[in-house]
């Protein structure tokens, strides 16, 4: 995954949005940023309402409509999925559009987690227009399908533009 928002795996190349503040050696929680290096992929969970199951080399999970994600630094569930209503701050993943019918759990912040250093880093669908996310790694639907059946299993998140 290069800085410019193009991920690259074997003879494919997708486009993908990345957080507004771009990618960042340093991530704070509510920076915008993308976080660089290397981010394990821990799960997949999906609207099973509005997607197939999809195909991929880790454990599956669907979301549930009280399902939700801690982005509150101050709560000791910071960066973990909840259920709501949560008394912290939660990010609901169960949501009216269509970005989280897909979302891959990215592995950032969370073995330990510490407070304040980004939560809720995500590979998920992207808006029609790439529009930037507030720290996750977006792709359209197909996309973002065809990365997962592809096996992927992390991300490299490097601050690099593709070259070529």
């Amino acid at each position: 995954m290069y800085a410019d928002g193009h991920v690259v795996l074997g003879g494919q190349r997708w486009r993908a949005a990345l957080g507004r503040a771009g990618v960042a050696a340093r991530k704070e929680e509510g920076d915008g940023a993308t976080p660089a290096g290397a981010l394990a992929l821990r799960r997949v969970l999906y609207r099973a309402d509005r997607v197939a199951i999809p195909v991929a080399a880790i454990p599956r999970e669907p979301i549930g409509a009280r399902d939700g994600w801690c982005d509150d630094p101050a709560h000791a569930d910071y960066n973990r999925p909840v259920s709501l209503p949560h008394p912290g701050h939660a990010e609901e993943l169960w949501r009216a559009d269509p970005l989280y019918d897909v979302v891959g759990v990215l592995g950032w912040n969370d073995a330990p987690v510490e407070r304040g250093r980004g939560s809720a880093i995500f590979l998920h669908v992207a808006r029609p227009d790439y529009a930037p996310t507030e720290g996750c790694v977006a792709l359209l639907l197909p996309d973002l399908l065809a990365l997962l059946h592809a096996g992927v299993t992390s991300l490299m998140l490097l601050r690099e533009p593709l070259r070529g």
